[in-house]
């Protein structure tokens, strides 16, 4: 069946997506294409969707002048105001979620399923912003000198600079977008080059807002192009905050760029996440949250669950129930609904992802279910592969590193101090789970003592954060929060404040002038 059949051409047609499109804009205006042409392959067909120019230095300097201008005037629109606008794109969202899911499947990979849920998250933080939009609370404070008051109060940064990652091409720039607009920021987004057409779809879709609004020209902007676009932002002094998601690699280069400036960067980096299951699990709940923290969206996710850590009085049964499991699973076009997986990013996801079983192997695990590259009908664009389950210690050079494709590694434990260990013995910090009914086992992998991840579920998988709590990891996952509860911070610059209502000014310690 051609991908026409689920309606790409009517998708691709409702969200102003030609063969050939603009890769720069200010929010309701698209610069000239005079930069080169980023071609955007389907990785569930091969077949090319549409080009995007990208943006050259003369456009970017463009667009951050705009930006600049439009601050001046945003800022100064009460935040409840500009919390009504959020509520408006939301509105339009609902109206091209299937379209924009569509869309997002297509050009990613992930299934059609996650696509409409990762629309449904726009629509979400579009929801919470617009609360937020009149929560912006500071504090108050007593002073410790007579006739004074002092609270804190929170500005507006000025432009936020986001570099997004093609894993979920809409969903975190709406993380921050939505935010960072009701606090009063402006947004410069880079999205992926492996993913740019998503980026102009959601430029499309909130044109309309913005045009009855009258949202100042810059206030939403796009960037389209490779790491060099990147470097512009991470460097520019104009920029007090990057928000950036994406590997350990391009996370360090962007903090290291923004911090020589002493500007402020929001990391969201690689994952290694681990399940551990105790012989106290509900079996049933335990391969559940497994098997789809490790085989969505491919195991691209930045919270897949890449280690299994069982104990070992369970761990043949673990073993068994999910490799009958993943041999259930359903591998093919994502658009197609009874599919389970569809295809990695590109070939070359595929090539790193058979670099890794070698890796493993040479350095002393083994494959319990072999994986492999699918080809023939179906799979013409070479970029499907067969979910992999491995045995490997945890000290394993392979199972330190994260990559991003469906392999799962499963080890043992004796001992829950022995399995908390193990879950914290990677560099990454972002996302843990721990499977059981025991009420001590799981306070005490939510203690202090306990799993040193930005994320800490019980009896739910590594993947599926929810937009009301904070999202972020600790370690060389950045320690960036996004998303909801008091995230919002980030965006703004705090500022403590002291009025003095009488008619004296005492001094610090004491001091007096006699004059």
């Amino acid at each position: 069946m051609s991908n026409d059949n689920f309606g790409i051409s009517e998708a691709l047609k409702a969200l102003g997506i030609k063969a050939e499109n603009s890769g720069s804009s200010t929010g309701t205006k698209w610069l000239g294409s005079k930069g080169e042409l980023i071609e955007s392959y389907s990785p569930v067909d091969g077949k090319l969707i549409g080009k995007v120019s990208t943006t050259t230095e003369d456009q970017y300097e463009e667009i951050v002048k705009t930006a600049e201008e439009a601050f001046k005037s945003w800022r100064l629109i009460p935040a409840p105001k500009r919390g009504e606008v959020v509520r408006q794109i939301g509105e339009e969202l609902r109206k091209y979620k299937e379209s924009l899911g569509k869309l997002v499947s297509y050009e990613m990979g992930k299934s059609y399923q996650e696509g409409l849920g990762e629309v449904q998250e726009m629509i979400d933080i579009c929801d919470f912003a617009v609360g937020l939009s009149r929560q912006l609370h500071g504090l108050t404070m007593h002073s410790e000198r007579p006739n004074h008051r002092m609270y804190e109060q929170y500005h507006p940064l000025g432009i936020v600079g986001i570099i997004s990652a093609f894993n979920f091409p809409v969903a975190v720039w709406s993380w921050n977008t939505m935010l960072a607009w009701v606090c009063g920021d402006v947004c410069i987004w880079k999205p992926s080059e492996k993913t740019p057409l998503c980026s102009i779809a959601c430029q499309n879709i909130i044109t309309k807002v913005f045009e009855a609004n009258n949202v100042p020209e810059g206030v939403s902007c796009v960037v389209n192009g490779d790491y060099k676009i990147g470097q512009l932002i991470s460097s520019d002094k104009r920029i007090p905050l990057v928000s950036a998601t994406g590997s350990i690699r391009m996370g360090k280069k962007v903090g290291e760029a923004v911090g020589a400036r002493l500007g402020k960067s929001l990391l969201e980096l690689g994952g290694n996440n681990a399940i551990i299951i105790t012989e106290n699990a509900d079996l049933e709940i335990a391969i559940t949250g497994a098997l789809f923290g490790a085989v969505g969206t491919c195991g691209q996710r930045c919270t897949s669950t890449r280690r299994l850590i069982i104990h070992d009085s369970i761990y043949e049964d673990v073993k068994n129930k999910l490799t009958n499991a993943y041999k259930q699973l359903r591998i093919g076009n994502p658009l197609d609904e009874k599919n389970h997986v569809g295809p990695l990013i590109d070939k070359d996801a595929v090539k790193m992802y058979e670099n890794a079983l070698e890796a493993v192997k040479a350095q002393g695990g083994s494959i319990i279910l072999e994986g492999g590259v699918l080809s023939g009908e179906g799979y013409e664009s070479g970029c499907y592969v067969k979910p992999v389950i491995a045995e490997a210690s945890n000290d394993l050079q392979i199972v330190q590193e994260e990559t991003f494709a469906p392999i799962l590694y499963l080890m043992k434990y004796s001992t829950i101090d022995e399995a908390i260990e193990m879950q914290n013995g990677v560099v990454q910090g972002l996302s843990s789970a721990i499977m059981t009914t025991n009420m001590r086992e799981a306070e005490r992998f939510l203690s202090h003592q306990g799993s040193d991840c930005g994320i800490a579920n019980v009896n739910i998988g590594t993947s599926g954060a929810e937009i009301g709590g904070a999202f972020g990891g600790e370690k060389e996952t950045g320690g960036g929060r996004e998303s909801g509860s008091d995230a919002w911070k980030v965006y703004m610059r705090r500022q403590t404040n002291t009025l003095n209502y009488g008619t004296e000014l005492p001094l610090a310690q004491g001091i007096k002038f006699d004059f």
